[in-house]
């Protein structure tokens, strides 16, 4: 009787290609898609262990991998729980009282997954709209100087209350720098903070550098890693945030993340810095 704990061998799995085209068109489609991607992951774990190997590391990428896609995967199957849609673009629905029917194409198609995968969330709150259109990308992007189309908002008496920037008007004047040329500008009052510049022709945001800097903290126990957020409280004690991650980068977006859902007003103006 065959050890259904070991893995299959590159025979076994290639004996399965050949009973897969006797079975029915219909089920040998998506059987055969699902073979392959098994095919791909076998291979790309014999590339990982071998770069490993060649590393010698007691903690090899292959595990970090591994373990991030676990997490990753966990995280999205509780989206659909919770929230009941398949894709980012779609309206979600209420909970559902039975688990959703997960085939592999909602896997290989869904926005959601996707995302996750790339190690990013949905913020919290509304992000800044680009002629109507959410602009995510100014927010996430490493890119630190846009060319906009923008204009300063007064009131009656001709002090700046707002700005318009590519048609979005929910932008708030933070602190008027130099008067009708530059200003600190926050989008509703959560995000990153952008100095907007504007002349006679042009007009651009640039990002401010964060004004505060964080502590992670990485242990490692028993061959596996764990990270910490330290946070300090308005009482003066330091709260630990466990973050749910493997690997340092993904720690970076949990604690992100984490900042977007507690403290809005902050989010994007963080530094983390390693702590051993």
């Amino acid at each position: 009787m065959p050890n259904e704990d070991l893995p299959l061998d590159a025979d076994e799995l290639m004996n399965f290609a050949d009973r897969i085209e006797q079975l029915p068109p219909a089920d040998a489609e998506w059987v055969g898609r699902l073979l392959q991607e098994c095919m791909r992951c076998r291979m790309h774990e014999a590339e990982l262990l071998a770069e490993a190997h060649g590393l010698g590391s007691s903690h090899s990428e292959l595990e970090d991998q591994l373990a991030q896609i676990a997490l990753d995967a966990a995280e999205w199957l509780k989206t659909l729980w919770n929230v009941g849609y398949m894709g980012a673009g779609n309206f979600p629905t209420q909970p559902r009282s039975a688990f959703p029917s997960v085939e592999l194409e909602d896997i290989l198609k869904s926005a959601l997954f996707a995302r996750i995968r790339q190690g990013k969330r949905p913020l919290p709150f509304p992000p800044p709209t680009q002629n109507g259109s959410p602009w995510h990308e100014l927010v996430e992007s490493s890119t630190e100087i846009h060319t906009v189309a923008a204009e300063i908002i007064h009131d009656e008496q001709g002090l700046p209350i707002g700005a318009s920037i590519e048609a979005c008007n929910d932008w708030r004047i933070v602190e008027e720098i130099a008067k009708d040329s530059e200003y600190l500008v926050q989008h509703q009052g959560k995000g990153p903070v952008y100095r907007l510049r504007l002349d006679i022709f042009t007009a651009e945001l640039h990002r401010e550098p964060p004004r505060w800097t964080r502590a992670i903290h990485q242990q490692e126990r028993g061959g596996f890693r764990s990270y910490t957020l330290e946070w300090p409280k308005e009482d003066g004690s330091v709260q630990s945030v466990a973050l749910r991650a493997a690997t340092w980068e993904r720690a970076e977006s949990e604690a992100e993340h984490w900042i977007a859902n507690k403290y809005p007003e902050m989010y994007g103006q963080v530094r983390f810095e390693r702590s051993e």
